[in-house]
């Protein structure tokens, strides 16, 4: 081979070797490209994974799905799962510290405790379709309000506003942000200070206007003769005695078993029936011709041995406040007083073989004084409350005020007399004078109530109000739990107390019918409550 041949060979050699580097560069290029796209496509996969659970996060939060997701339709109105929340947890809340009494483990969830075993519907069932109701009844009668131009007051819209207030100081109290975020934790997520007051408005509109309508209905006197002649004692009150004969307090005998629990046979429990009935027919002799008397032969029964047992005095006690066991007893138009009676209490169950059985649970002895038909006139009266100022507040929440802070209460009301006294001693500038300086009411009102029926004051006001020599003019100073009142008394109404009862019921009634009528017209159909807290755990 000549050495022109050879060289060449050499380089065609070189040439290959070179290629052969260079394929196997390519190569190795091409795998760590390989793995470099998928170790790009990988870190692409995590990154909008962590992207997605941050944007499924940051939608869980912000409420989107609650608001956005409708849960009831009623009417021509769609509600959101976020806003029936605000029903639902109040519907909770309605309960306060009594959810224990109904049953209700606060340590568990909601939809884990079932409220009615024959349905199986769980508690939070109940707060739901107690919720769904409300919302129902809610906008019903706001469409009722907006169709007959009814609106909230001021003092209506102010209250909300200061409810509001409320709230932002409650969630600075308790470290959040702002009352939006205070509003989340109580009603979750979807919650909002505008969301909560539209929820305000809403609900003080429909009571608002409920409370409006009852108060415009207007009756005749016909209306209300016609109404009286149905029950004429349903509107009297009665003045009585009565002392309860438990037929368990005159049980003899029994067996006691090992962990001290004791038994008493049929026919011990008959004998103790008749010893109670007994003592009745004593304490209803001839010779109890009076309260004090009922009242010793009350002291002096064996089961009384050893205490100071008397007789429940009952004063001016309306019929409908009377044990359903004797009213009628009491009504009768022929009593008279120092009539007395007794009358079985017994109650109905259902033995075995499913028959009723009636049980005689003790007796009532009963001593009437006196009826009274209550055809007295309601009073109008003006009053200057002095509220009582400082106090000291135990832990409960009760408030008690030193007698000199209750003094210079006395003394504030006395100068406020005085100066009206020194002055017109008009009704018009007593008025004034309230209008001015009383801690009850806008200073709008001059302190004025009308047609102001027995029992609707504390004791004290209603006591000067309502005695029996009480005359238009009359002027006083009387001492509440809120503190001195200076009042005035401007007159008789000239609606009586009966007759304030009898409108009452047939308002109440024509007012319940209205009621009915409207939230039944208004059409409901359940939606998608997915976002409803249904597992709630209400405390550990």
């Amino acid at each position: 081979m000549s050495a022109s041949s050879k060289k060449k060979l050499r380089k065609e050699q070189q040439a290959a070797k070179l290629t052969e580097k260079q394929l196997a560069a390519e190569k190795e290029a091409r795998k760590t490209n390989l793995y470099t796209i998928g170790f790009v496509a990988l870190m692409v996969v995590l990154l909008l994974s962590a992207i997605g659970v941050g944007v499924y996060q940051t939608v869980v939060n912000s409420g989107v799905r609650e608001k956005n997701t409708t849960a009831l339709t009623v009417g021509d109105h769609t509600i959101s799962n976020a806003e029936l929340n605000y029903y639902y947890i109040d519907a909770i809340n309605s309960y306060g510290s009594y959810l224990s009494m109904f049953g209700v483990d606060t340590s568990k969830p909601l939809n884990e405790q079932v409220s009615d075993e024959e349905t199986g519907a769980t508690w939070a069932d109940y707060f739901l379709d107690s919720a769904k109701s409300t919302v129902r009844t809610v906008y019903a009668l706001a469409d009722a309000a907006e169709a007959a131009g009814f609106s909230l007051t001021e003092d209506q819209q102010s209250s909300i506003e200061n409810n509001i207030s409320t709230l932002e100081l409650y969630a600075s109290m308790y470290g959040y942000s702002n009352t939006g975020a205070y509003l989340k934790a109580l009603y979750g997520n979807g919650a909002t200070e505008d969301g909560y007051r539209s929820y305000l408005e809403l609900s003080t509109l429909a009571d608002a206007y409920y409370s409006e309508y009852a108060s415009n209905l207007t009756y005749e006197d016909a209306d209300l003769r016609a109404q009286e002649a149905e029950n004429y004692s349903a509107y009297s009150s009665f003045t009585f005695n009565a002392y309860y004969l438990a037929a368990s307090r005159f049980l003899e005998g029994g067996t006691t078993d090992a962990e001290g629990n004791t038994t008493y046979s049929d026919e011990e429990q008959a004998a103790s029936v008749t010893a109670a009935e007994d003592a009745a027919k004593a304490l209803t002799s001839e010779d109890v011709t009076s309260v004090a008397e009922l009242d010793a032969a009350i002291a002096a029964l064996s089961i009384n041995e050893g205490s100071d047992a008397s007789s429940t005095a009952y004063t001016d006690t309306l019929y409908s406040s009377v044990s359903t066991v004797y009213a009628d007893w009491l009504a009768d138009e022929a009593r008279v007083q120092g009539d007395k009676a007794y009358f079985a209490s017994t109650s109905n169950s259902t033995d075995e073989d499913g028959a009723e059985v009636t049980t005689t649970n003790g007796y009532y002895v009963v001593y009437f004084t006196s009826a009274n038909d209550n055809t007295f006139p309601l009073a109008n009266v003006r009053h200057i409350l002095v509220s009582f100022e400082g106090g000291t507040t135990d832990d409960s929440g009760v408030t008690t005020y030193s007698d000199e802070e209750k003094a210079a209460a006395k003394t504030a009301a006395e100068d406020l007399l005085a100066q009206w006294e020194a002055g017109d001693a008009t009704e018009d500038s007593f008025a004034a004078l309230a209008n001015e300086h009383s801690d009850d009411g806008d200073g709008t009102t001059g302190g004025l109530y009308e047609n102001v029926y027995p029992g609707q004051m504390v004791t004290n006001f209603n006591d000067w109000c309502f005695e029996s020599s009480r005359k238009a003019g009359d002027t006083g100073i009387v001492e509440t739990e809120y503190g001195y009142h200076v009042m005035y008394y401007v007159g008789h109404s000239d609606y009586t107390y009966r007759d304030y009862q009898i409108e009452s019921e047939l308002r109440a009634a024509d007012a319940q019918t209205w009621y009915d009528e409207t939230v039944e017209a208004m059409t409901m159909t359940d939606g998608d409550t997915r976002y409803i807290a249904m597992d709630l755990v209400l405390g550990g």
